[in-house]
């Protein structure tokens, strides 16, 4: 586990074991996590996205609470990942990290409840497997305009442009979701996290 210099981001990059039949590696383990975390992550939920070249999914993240953290890997083809801080309040507000993901290298990224996520296709088709802490709920879910100048994320963009959902095209620049109250704030974020770090109370027998 390595960390992306975002609080609450990390890579993980599994060893893997091959020989002439094929390839063979741990993808997930939670005690790894649990490590640097403090807490094992709970995984409620696992979406599969299948993206053509040059599509964006994203910047999406989860009101805290409930949050949702994310466990995130390329099962076929390739991403450029990215992982933002939209965490009011946080020292690295705004910064984004952008990690490769591709079926060569089988690296995963974790962030935690508060970060935004996204990533781009970069092969002709890209399956991308996202574990994560919370099921899918529209009603918490929010988007940041993946295109927004004053975030300035190093998308590698060509003539055609990105193709992007509707969701995404209308969805806020981090200042106007900031403007609305939108954001999660960074130490509810954290509070939220020590929680999840602390053990829960013995049952009554």
């Amino acid at each position: 586990m390595d960390s992306l210099e975002i609080d609450g981001a990390w890579k993980f990059t599994p060893k893997q074991e091959c020989d002439d039949r094929g390839s063979w590696m741990e993808s997930f383990r939670g005690s790894e996590l649990a490590a640097g975390l403090g807490y094992e992550p709970n995984i409620s939920y696992v979406s599969c996205s299948v993206s053509r070249r040059g599509v964006i999914r994203g910047i999406h993240y989860a009101d805290v609470p409930p949050g949702q953290a994310k466990y995130v890997t390329c099962v076929a083809g390739a991403v450029l990942d990215v992982v933002v801080d939209l965490r009011i309040g946080s020292p690295t507000l705004g910064h984004w990290k952008t990690v490769r993901l591709d079926e060569q290298s089988r690296e995963a990224v974790f962030l935690s409840e508060g970060l935004g996520h996204g990533f781009m296709a970069l092969s002709d088709q890209a399956t991308v497997l996202c574990l994560c802490s919370t099921p899918y709920d529209p009603k918490h879910e929010h988007g940041i305009d993946p295109l927004d100048p004053d975030l300035g994320i190093d998308w590698p963009l060509n003539e055609s442009g990105p193709r992007l959902s509707l969701k995404d095209i209308v969805a806020p620049t981090l200042a106007e979701a900031a403007g609305k109250g939108l954001l999660p704030s960074y130490a509810s974020c954290l509070n939220y996290q020590e929680k999840l770090r602390s053990p829960l109370p013995l049952s009554p027998a």
